[in-house]
């Protein structure tokens, strides 16, 4: 009677905690990185006899989790990488609604500008007009510097961003190292701790979303957990906190995830960081943000130069020289790395000999890498491509970088010229008298002439104009000059004659002409008595819209520029959302189809050892009856 006892009550356990398990996993069917848990059953070993074996019943062998280690690793590096492109979509978003086409965009205000000397063309005198022009050019300004103030905003928001993600890395680091020492004291009693390791694997996964990471068991089954390939985030019970902190040229536009561990600080290169959120905000602030903020501000330098320089060569109705349009900013003196040796310093220009370098500037941060005292590399950061230098002053990409002092080899320093330029850009004054609208010289044919000649332009080179120039033409294909006396010079239909003849083009003026000269014929170009009439520099001012500036795109089509610059960023970007969080959700499916909890499955559990748990109550109320018929016998 003892043996049928025995079993019933070992199987009236069994299916107690079988039981108890299925109830379990359905009151944890919505707990997030729970693992679906089923009791391990086996046969207890049977009894020798001479009739064979016979089994005693059943007993619980451990409660064991559904986990396939593969497809929650997995799951997580998915869930990592999605994590990264949506958080740098999300920024895109807000970058691109920033660069706003239509009548309110920065394009606009720019095409408004130029246009409105046209006004100025058909009434020279008109200060209505004037005005009108010193409006346009305020609300360039103005926006230049309101989209310059929103990317600031953008960026501050994208660093306390990233402060307040590296704070919740640390908190779960924490957690997970606590988790671990629970855990290796759990497994000490020789079961499965399963709670406590679909804790850590949640912890895991969360940190995940941060910033990716890879693990490795260690023998008393704490978990070791690295970022960046092989920086120790977690090593058994002991976690190392993460920061941000500014690269090596201590630049403020950009941020380096960093680990201190003593006194030893490593800079965990963005590249290596794989997926996570705060990857996605490194890519965002140092790539994406920066090339926005360098287009921007590349434009804005460029715009200002050009409309300054020609500017300069006009004359107001007061018949003074032209100043300033725009307030630009000075380039920005280069960035030291930290590790430098040498006592070098590097200053930053836009080139002006032998013409301006406003039209070849390039939307780029630079990488200077010093081999010698004056000599190495510059490294344009947004294409790679490298020039050699070896002697001071360097010229690339229409800037002029001077050295001072002597630089050690290894030293760098990083060049952003136009991070900043479009924040402090303005006006330079508002008085529309000041405007220097007129040419400085003017060209007149002599009264006897009897070709067919014709001004087809003047352009003025320097301010103020020379004395005045009478061109005698000897034949139709030579002339003289009232300045140089007899000399003759040869002279081909169309082309320009340059007051300057050593340096053309550098001083003076540039006169072209169109028609047939016969002998006898003049031409004089002197200093303009008259610049209230007169608007060849408005006519040369609005000529710049035509002028390529950017990248080969002409100075009013530089804004669409940045603007499909962007756009091709966002479109990109949402695209690899889309992949990866399609590729994130079927990792998670398939994750769940093995530890989640069915509760259709679990329903029919629970009738399964509702019944087996009835069934050995009746075995057990059958051997008591069979007991009490026995006694009954004996005792009768």
């Amino acid at each position: 009677m003892g043996s049928i006892l025995n079993i019933g009550a070992r199987a009236l356990v069994a299916n107690e905690l079988a039981l108890q398990t299925a109830g379990n996993n359905i009151s944890n069917v919505n707990t997030p990185g729970y693992s679906r848990q089923s009791v391990i059953l086996q046969a207890v070993q049977g009894q020798f006899s001479a009739n064979g074996y016979f089994g005693k019943g059943v007993e619980v062998v451990t409660v064991q989790r559904a986990h396939s280690e593969y497809l929650t690793t997995q799951s997580i590096i998915s869930g990592s990488v999605s994590a990264a492109d949506s958080k740098r979509l999300d920024q895109l978003k807000q970058l691109e609604d920033i660069f706003q086409g239509g009548p309110t965009g920065l394009g606009a205000a720019v095409s408004d500008m130029l246009n409105s000397y046209s006004d100025i063309v058909g009434a020279p005198s008109d200060l209505t007009a004037r005005s009108v022009v010193l409006t346009r050019a305020d609300e360039l300004a103005a926006r230049f510097r309101d989209s310059s103030a929103r990317m600031d905003d953008l960026r501050l928001g994208v660093r306390n961003a990233l402060q307040d993600s590296v704070a919740a890395v640390n908190t779960l680091a924490s957690r997970i190292a606590v988790t671990n020492f629970e855990v290796a004291r759990a497994i000490g009693t020789g079961q499965s701790p399963n709670d406590l390791l679909d804790q850590r694997d949640f912890l895991i996964t969360e940190l995940n979303k941060y910033v990716q990471t890879s693990s490795i068991e260690a023998n008393d089954g704490t978990l070791g957990v690295f970022v960046g390939g092989s920086q120790p985030l977690v090593l058994g019970k002991v976690s190392t906190p993460l920061s941000i902190s500014f690269d090596e040229f201590g630049d403020p536009a950009k941020s380096k995830l960093v680990m201190k561990r003593g006194t030893a600080t490593n800079v965990i290169e963005e590249a290596t960081l794989g997926g996570g959120s705060i990857t996605g905000l490194l890519h965002f602030q140092n790539n994406d943000l920066s090339d926005a903020k360098n287009l921007l501000g590349r434009m804005a330098m460029a715009i200002g130069t050009t409309v300054n320089n020609q500017h300069k060569l006009g004359i107001d109705l007061n018949g003074a020289a032209g100043g300033d349009m725009f307030r630009v900013s000075a380039l920005p003196d280069g960035l030291a790395s930290t590790t430098n040796t040498g006592a070098a310093t590097v200053q930053v220009a836009i080139q002006t000999t032998p013409t301006s370098g406003a039209s070849s500037l390039a939307a780029s941060s630079y990488v200077i890498n010093f081999t010698g005292a004056a000599a190495g590399s510059i490294t344009r950061e947004s294409d790679g491509q490298t020039t050699i230098f070896a002697a001071s002053p360097i010229t690339v990409d229409g800037l002029t970088i001077a050295i001072t002092g002597a630089a050690a080899a290894g030293d760098r320093f990083l060049v952003s010229p136009f991070n900043d330029a479009s924040s402090v850009f303005s006006t330079n004054f508002s008085s529309p008298k000041a405007l220097a609208m007129a040419n400085p010289v003017a060209a007149s044919a002599g009264a006897s002439n009897q070709g067919t000649l014709a001004m087809e332009s003047l352009v003025a080179r320097s301010v103020p104009a020379p004395a005045a120039v009478t061109i005698t033409f000897t034949a139709p294909g030579t002339y003289t000059r009232s300045d140089t006396g007899a000399t003759t010079y040869a002279y081909t239909q169309g082309q320009a004659i340059e007051y300057n003849l050593v340096t053309p083009g550098s001083t003076g003026w540039t006169l072209k002409l169109k028609g047939s000269a016969l002998a006898g014929d003049t031409y004089t170009v002197e200093p303009n008595a008259f610049p209230r009439l007169n608007a060849g520099n408005a006519e040369a001012l609005m000529a710049l819209r035509d002028v390529p500036m950017f990248d080969g795109a002409t100075l009013t089509d530089g804004y669409a520029s940045v603007m499909s610059e962007i756009g091709v960023r966002v479109q990109s970007a949402t695209f690899a959302a889309d992949v990866s969080q399609s590729i994130a959700t079927n990792m998670e499916k398939e994750r769940t189809s093995v530890s989640g909890v069915n509760l259709d499955e679990e329903a029919a559990k629970l009738i399964q050892f509702q019944q087996s748990y009835q069934a050995s109550a009746k075995m057990m109320q059958i051997a008591q009856s069979l007991f009490e018929t026995l006694s009954q016998i004996i005792t009768g």
